[in-house]
């Protein structure tokens, strides 16, 4: 059963989030005029030993983590604003008070881990949900094998996450079927994700045109299909839909709504690839007028 998480008034426009991630935004105006940033995806650490060959971030066994207690912005955060946070492996020693402190605000936190490491931490992924340190969860998909899909259907809020020019057509084809929520990503040229294009550039082209020959064809095989902003370019989502459709579900352009925050560099920019970086302010809402100032 839906549960309204919470409602707040931001700019021209009231927004509400409920249970399931869904948010509703109304207004007596024209457009979305907001004051401060619904959603910012945040990075916490660049230590992961999944050694992903496609990773956008670079992470590695000996990355760094941030020092992420001592950022005076989250004392700024609103109440029932997002953080989506990069779990990576899980191995972040301030991760659960991080999350407490979120908790205390009445920040929305959603974590995103790779699939090896929500099979290896389950008890403790199950204990942030159950303690409701966290609402969604984010799985980067590795291998679809039975036992992970099933695993996965135990978690109403669990979105699987996929690459697109990663994800193959046998992919689809165990995933399909299982009333499971999907997000596809844009393929990132950055950091390794660059080397891995070089070499294997035939291959990821080969399945980017497979996947958006034949997305129309999955629309029905899912609970649900989303994207980023990346794939709604790469895969042009847009022609899939009415423009009524578009008006409704379109969340806005990268820095309208959101912003990235780099915990371990001490960055923000508007969003993970954006060249122009700038360090991290005291406070959440001067930072998101500076992306605002860009457009």
């Amino acid at each position: 059963m839906l549960k309204l998480l919470g409602v707040y008034k931001n700019g021209n426009y009231t927004v509400k989030v409920l249970s399931d991630g869904t948010k509703i935004r109304e207004t007596n105006d024209d457009e979305f005029i907001p004051s401060f940033a619904e959603n910012c995806d945040c990075k916490i650490t660049d230590k992961c030993d999944g050694g992903c060959p496609f990773c956008y971030e670079g992470c590695t066994p000996n990355g760094r983590h941030g020092d992420i207690l001592n950022y005076k912005f989250l004392d700024t955060l609103h109440p029932y604003t997002e953080l989506a946070i990069n779990g990576n492996d899980m191995s972040h020693p301030d991760l659960i008070p991080f999350l407490m402190k979120l908790k205390e605000k009445k920040v929305i936190a959603n974590l995103t881990v790779n699939q090896i490491h929500f099979e290896r931490h389950q008890s403790l992924i199950r204990k942030l949900v159950d303690d409701k340190l966290i609402y969604g969860l984010g799985i980067s998909l590795k291998e679809p094998t039975e036992e992970f899909i099933s695993l996965v259907k135990t978690y109403p809020n669990a979105v699987i996450h996929v690459i697109n020019g990663i994800l193959s057509p046998s992919d689809v084809e165990m995933l399909a079927d299982n009333d499971l929520k999907i997000l596809i990503l844009g393929y990132k040229l950055l950091r390794r994700g660059v080397n891995h294009y070089t070499t294997d550039h035939e291959n990821i082209d080969g399945l980017q045109h497979w996947l958006k020959k034949n997305l129309d064809k999955m629309l029905n095989h899912f609970e649900v299909i989303s994207f980023d902003n990346l794939a709604i370019t790469q895969l042009d989502v847009k022609r899939l839909m009415s423009e009524e459709d578009w008006e409704e579900f379109y969340m806005g352009d990268d820095g309208g709504f959101t912003f990235y925050i780099d915990m371990v560099d001490g960055t923000f920019g508007k969003n993970s690839l954006a060249t122009e970086r700038y360090p991290i302010m005291d406070n959440i809402d001067e930072m998101f007028q500076k992306i605002l100032s860009e457009k």
